[in-house]
């Protein structure tokens, strides 16, 4: 298994979307502790900066997830930077709030292609060097919309339950490899998530006003004031990378710890309202 007492100063992360967010916060945090980084943006120039202040632990690379060439480039040139990669941190992608009937294809497809399939082809670009090394750890990005659905965020939520669901089986496939996966799950936080990282559904229909509605509300009240820091949530996920028994899922903030805990207790009357109907489905014992 990876060694849990070795400091962020031993190990290399690999972070997409450092640009902006928790991405650039947690690149800028681990370069701090004396950690190697090797962040990745759309546009060179909003991480050059990271290189230039950091020349002998931070590498830089463009990287659009969207583009699989790219990724795989980019991957290999990445581990040849200083040799290995630890910590892989899936962090690129987007929001999108709006009713699910409002949508055209051409704005909620680039949102699944960049927050399902880009990480599943990043994380795939480091698998073999996982396996080679027999440890590690991966820490992708989700959200409490990963969770609990919402209107008005039914595409965000259809790519996070997406991330979930691959998340908990790669963590299944890597445990006995000795390599750790971690799903991180932030409820509303003082990022840009409301603005450049979060697109708003142009057409809207009245008939959805009580529901949609309602999150297009937030959606534009709630920019910078939002409860979540972002300081103490990149704290919690390098914290995790060094804990010797490290949870498969990490949710952040009160407010996605008490709506997750509103749906288990949903789930839990739902399941014994139905026990009946549920054990009863199968064919009859020996049969």
């Amino acid at each position: 298994m990876a060694n849990s007492t070795e400091s962020h100063t031993g190990k290399v992360w690999f972070i997409t979307g450092a640009s902006t967010g928790f991405g650039r916060l947690l690149a800028e945090e681990v370069l701090k502790m004396g950690g190697r980084v090797i962040a990745t943006a759309r546009k060179a120039e909003q991480i050059a900066d990271l290189k230039q202040q950091y020349p002998d632990t931070a590498r830089t690379y463009v990287l659009d997830v969207t583009r699989p060439d790219q990724i795989q480039s980019v991957a290999k040139d990445a581990i040849a930077a200083f040799g290995r990669i630890d910590v892989l941190v899936n962090n690129a992608g987007y929001g999108i709030a709006g009713g699910i009937e409002e949508a055209t294809e051409a704005e909620f497809l680039p949102v699944l292609e960049t927050n399902v399939l880009g990480l599943i082809r990043v994380t795939r670009a480091f698998l073999p060097q996982f396996r080679k090394q027999r440890s590690g750890h991966i820490i992708n990005l989700s959200s409490i919309a990963g969770l609990v659905g919402q209107a008005g965020w039914g595409y965000y939520n259809t790519s996070k339950f997406a991330v979930e669901g691959f998340s908990e089986a790669l963590a299944a496939e890597m445990a006995p490899l000795g390599v750790y996966v971690t799903i991180i799950e932030p409820g509303p936080f003082r990022t840009d998530f409301l603005g450049r990282s979060a697109a708003l559904i142009e057409r809207v229909i009245p008939d959805y006003e009580a529901s949609v509605g309602q999150t297009r509300k937030y959606y534009s009240a709630m920019p910078g004031k939002q409860p979540g820091d972002p300081l103490k949530a990149v704290h919690a996920m390098m914290a995790v990378v060094e804990s010797p028994n490290p949870p498969l899922h990490l949710l952040l903030g009160a407010l996605a710890y008490n709506r997750f805990q509103g749906k288990l207790e949903k789930l839990r009357e739902e399941m014994t309202a139905y026990e009946a109907v549920s054990l009863g489905a199968d064919f009859p014992a020996g049969s």
